[in-house]
């Protein structure tokens, strides 16, 4: 599963590229991806590309106000194509779920490798509109997190320290992994109480989570669009 370092670098990757350029043709492989009907996926035509963001492990694209979001999934991913292809995709037994082409030729493909498909693809007027994005908790890579922040984000927990760092509507983007990594690097166990930390714990916990996610983003950079997808395995 793509985890928040990688998607971090991914945003970046894509906002490089697209920003700009108007969007000329979107071409949906698999129907069932597209989680919205209005406004339609069609209303992405014509809107140039602001900003690519991340929101939690969500890619948003911001095309003149109107936004595209993906959800990756366990194994979604983009491909960026220097020529994207003109012809109808094929939708049966295809990794495709859509692929974008700008006014230049370039463009983009979200695929998703997997026979259970869960990737997610959303048009929308805000982000906040997508009630799995609207309900997601405190950025750890956000400038306001701290330790002070994340002793009040745990103390109302009643689970151990791995279910509520790993919970999306606490701390947003973490993940089974990172968990694991910030844990081990604050030496604390998985098992211990969330509510129950001492400031220095919270302080070392703090630290082991913006310093963990940071290294990763730090070593994503390196790395360009599909070196990104293998980056964390």
């Amino acid at each position: 599963m793509p985890e928040l370092p990688e998607v971090e670098v991914l945003c970046r990757r894509l906002e490089e590229r697209t920003r700009g350029k108007r969007i000329e043709e979107l071409q949906l492989a698999s129907i069932s991806a597209l989680k919205t009907f209005d406004p339609p996926l069609q209303a992405l035509r014509g809107q140039e590309v602001a900003r690519v963001v991340r929101r939690g492990k969500y890619v948003c694209l911001d095309a003149s106000g109107l936004w595209l979001v993906v959800h990756l999934a366990r194994s979604g991913w983009v491909r960026w194509r220097e020529a994207v292809s003109a012809s109808p995709p094929r939708q049966a037994r295809s990794p495709l779920a859509l692929r974008v082409r700008l006014e230049t030729g370039e463009g983009f493909e979200i695929t998703e490798m997997a026979t259970e498909k869960r990737l997610a693809l959303y048009v929308t007027a805000s982000p906040d509109e997508i009630g799995s994005v609207k309900t997601l908790g405190t950025d750890p890579l956000d400038p306001s997190f701290s330790p002070e922040q994340l002793s009040l984000l745990l103390a109302g927990e009643k689970g151990d320290l791995k279910h509520a760092l790993s919970r999306q509507s606490i701390v947003a983007g973490i993940g089974n992994a990172y968990s694991d990594e910030a844990l081990h690097a604050a030496k604390l166990s998985p098992f211990k109480p969330a509510a129950k930390l001492s400031p220095e714990e919270l302080e070392s916990l703090h630290g082991a989570i913006t310093g963990v996610l940071t290294a990763a983003i730090e070593r994503a950079s390196l790395l360009d669009i599909e070196g990104l997808k293998d980056g964390k395995r």
